[in-house]
């Protein structure tokens, strides 16, 4: 059972969607999110590590808590010490399901990558962590797949809709609001949240 660790922003999360939720509001939206893709790894009997800058209130999920350490230094503390292979999903694609993650630790290869948009990563599964380093922020895919060539190791791009969908702006919450099924699309719905159509495609506005 491969541990899955999921970084996590607690304090004054996801910035960009400042527009149309309040500070609380992200807090509370990014913790549902990351809830969901808790409930997705344990589907796929993947064990959840919670790795974050601190604590935070929860009596059922294990937490790896690093202050004062940027994403990739901590990640890559947790690396040099993972005796077996190791899952890094992050906490805001929502989407993510069973047979998606199954389909990413299932890789015959040394290493899977899913890229996110914009030259991001938003998964990684290592068979060998003590031989791989992590370096996110800025094109991170290409950085990831370097680091991979470097170190001999052999990578499978995933090309996965769910695990690519990560939510960040106004406009990615349409994705959840269609696909989603658990905690986060719940929260948004509850906020007043509904799927309208603009100029043919389909946005979401919120309810006063």
């Amino acid at each position: 059972m491969p541990a899955a660790i999921i970084p996590f922003k607690q304090k004054n999360p996801k910035t960009r969607l400042s527009c149309i939720l309040s500070e609380t509001e992200r807090e509370e939206f990014a913790g549902a999110m990351m809830l969901d893709v808790v409930a997705a790894v344990k589907d796929a009997n993947c064990r959840p590590v919670i790795l974050g800058t601190e604590p935070f209130e929860s009596e059922d999920l294990v937490q790896v808590a690093m202050p004062g350490k940027g994403l990739s230094d901590a990640l890559n503390e947790y690396l040099s010490c993972a005796l077996d292979a190791v899952l890094i999903i992050m906490a805001d694609i929502p989407l993510a399901d069973e047979e998606s993650i199954k389909r990413v630790i299932a890789t015959e290869k040394d290493l899977a990558i899913v890229p996110g948009r914009g030259g991001g990563t938003n998964v990684i599964f290592v068979r060998n962590p003590s031989k791989f380093h992590v370096d996110y922020y800025g094109f991170s895919f290409e950085k990831h797949m370097k680091i991979a060539a470097d170190s001999g190791l052999s990578v499978e791009v995933i090309d996965s809709f769910r695990l690519h969908t990560d939510i960040d702006e106004k406009e990615d919450l349409v994705e959840l609001l269609i696909h989603g099924t658990g905690k986060s699309r719940a929260y948004l719905e509850g906020l007043g949240f509904t799927l309208t159509t603009e100029k043919g495609r389909a946005g979401v506005e919120r309810k006063k």
